[in-house]
């Protein structure tokens, strides 16, 4: 016991001996107290290697996409023969896909949408750019998935909006007598095929060079 008091009175005595943590001294005293940087030295060219001729000059700043457009695929060589055979019969179909959906059409047919188009108005022509089959009576051209957009155009012309009659369905819970009322009036959005046209091969690859 009494050796442990002498011990703590001699640190009493000496508190120059303890270090002092360096958070609590000033900022000043802490410019002290940290340990000097670390610096690597630069590499040293090796004598067979040759000089970067551009290394002094400033580097040019790329310009990045997140979605760039991939370049256009050629057209197969079935394709370009058998496209103006399909052209030169009437009577074309087309199978577009609208918000996931497909439908068959010829020109001059009416869509009706399950849904509503947003930010559309009646006479507003929007291009059908995403079909899966399009043909004639002898002649049947596939996609895998879609057809190449440049093969064809296909608009259609927006004439309006339908509403279907209002519903009201009764809800209720077993063991009670307040009944609820859900009504409903959906509103779809109809559209007339105006334009269904085949492209020319020499057109599409005039345009693509």
């Amino acid at each position: 016991m009494n050796r442990a008091l002498f011990r703590s009175v001699l640190e009493l005595r000496a508190p120059s001996a303890r270090l002092i943590p360096s958070f609590s001294l000033p900022i000043g005293a802490r410019a002290f107290n940290t340990t000097a940087p670390i610096v690597e030295p630069v590499p040293q060219q090796h004598a067979k290697n040759a000089a970067n001729p551009t290394s002094n000059q400033p580097r040019p700043l790329a310009l990045k996409k997140s979605h760039p457009n991939p370049p256009p695929t050629p057209i197969s060589d079935s394709v370009k023969t058998l496209l103006p055979l399909l052209a030169a019969q009437p009577g074309h179909y087309i199978t577009v896909h609208i918000h996931g959906f497909p439908y068959l059409v010829q020109e001059g047919d009416q869509i009706r949408l399950p849904f509503k188009m947003p930010h559309v108005q009646p006479g507003d022509v929007l291009r059908l750019d995403r079909a899966s089959v399009l043909g004639s009576r002898d002649f049947t051209l596939k996609g895998a998935p879609h057809i190449d957009g440049r093969l064809y155009e296909c608009r259609a012309t927006v004439i309006g909006t339908e509403s279907e009659p209002l519903r009201i369905k009764l809800k209720t819970k077993r063991r009670q007598r307040k009944v609820k009322q859900a009504k409903s009036k959906h509103r779809y959005t109809i559209l007339r095929i105006s334009e269904l046209n085949i492209n020319n091969v020499e057109d599409i690859e005039a345009s693509t060079a």
